[in-house]
């Protein structure tokens, strides 16, 4: 199986710079791409297949780089491409943009040009790169990522080929889910797991960093520092609702062996402007999907109950089905 650890990098100066070109060369790379692909369609109404080995010689500054960033650069728009071709809902690929100050690159390990060890990574193309090695796992390097955050940091994410995980052993307990926006969660055995609403707690000191950014003038050196510290409020919110997420849906698949989820339509939702930022902040999905992993590693079940299955008009005990009821309606005794 494939797993992915992420790990703090700690570039120095020189290194900051060649991560910098990267980014740049493979964000370059994958608009010029797609330019072209579009210009070719729109003349021939053929696709285009081109690569980046057939731009070196125009733009020899992309042989700074690592050549296989640029390829994996190429494998993204080329799936991104096809995708939309079979599946339009997909959406056509999108320009990269240099503003939404996230960046990252991905390359293969060859022969070796990939290793960790308890303090350094070793890449392609630039060495050794001090790294906080936070856990250990077995296995072999396949690739790595390496990505900025809007705030300012660096992070490589190793993708590792590994056996498989160690099942849990099997329990008796089976659990049903009902997931809400004033609680988190309600289970079938009565627990009420309280929603931490990271999001609203934050949104006063969130506030003040946002309009001390707006008072800023765009370019200054002031708007750069007032961007990074709007950047790491949002990333501290990002990294406890995570934690508690991942906290939370361990723990559910420890304890059950069966447990019972409802389908969401998230998406729609949304749609709703006085709800959308609580069911963004609750993170509905990412909960749904890391219980579906962790199931699938640890030899659980998950099942899914249809959007339109009327649950809340059928009693618990009974199976007595009650007719709809309006949402005011919290609690109703079943007349049966």
């Amino acid at each position: 199986m494939l797993k992915a650890y992420k790990f703090r990098l700690y570039p120095n100066k020189e290194q900051e710079i060649y991560f910098a070109k990267t980014f740049g060369c493979v964000r370059f790379i994958y608009n010029h791409m797609l330019s072209d692909k579009i210009e070719h369609y729109k003349k021939t109404k053929q696709k285009l297949n081109n690569t980046p080995a057939q731009y070196k010689k125009e733009f020899p500054w992309l042989k700074e780089v690592d050549s296989l960033a640029l390829a994996n650069a190429q494998l993204n728009l080329q799936k991104a491409y096809n995708n939309f071709f079979q599946r339009q809902k997909v959406g056509f690929p999108k320009f990269k943009s240099k503003k939404n100050y996230y960046y990252s690159y991905t390359t293969n390990n060859q022969k070796g040009s990939i290793s960790l060890s308890d303090k350094y990574i070793k890449l392609p193309k630039i060495g050794l790169v001090r790294v906080k090695k936070h856990r250990d796992f077995d296995g072999i390097i396949k690739s790595v990522t390496v990505s900025q955050n809007p705030s300012g940091k660096y992070y490589v994410s190793v993708l590792v080929e590994c056996e498989e995980q160690e099942k849990l052993p099997k329990s008796e307990s089976e659990i049903g889910i009902d997931l809400g926006i004033k609680e988190f969660a309600i289970t079938s055995d009565g627990e009420m797991i309280e929603n931490p609403k990271f999001l609203r707690k934050s949104e006063k000191k969130l506030r003040k960093l946002q309009e001390d950014l707006s008072r800023c003038k765009k370019g200054s050196k002031n708007r750069e520092k007032c961007r990074v510290k709007v950047a790491k409020q949002h990333e501290k919110i990002t990294n406890q609702r995570k934690d508690f997420l991942h906290k939370l849906s361990k723990r559910l698949i420890n304890e059950n062996q069966v447990i019972a989820l409802e389908t969401l339509k998230v998406k729609n939702m949304m749609s709703n402007h006085k709800l959308a930022k609580s069911i963004a902040d609750v993170s509905w999905s990412e909960f749904a999907r890391q219980l579906e992993y962790k199931a699938d590693w640890y030899g659980r079940e998950i099942i899914k109950i249809d959007t339109w299955y009327p649950s809340s008009q059928i009693c618990s005990n009974c199976s007595h089905k009650d007719g709809k009821k309006v949402l005011s309606i919290r609690e109703w005794t079943c007349p049966v």
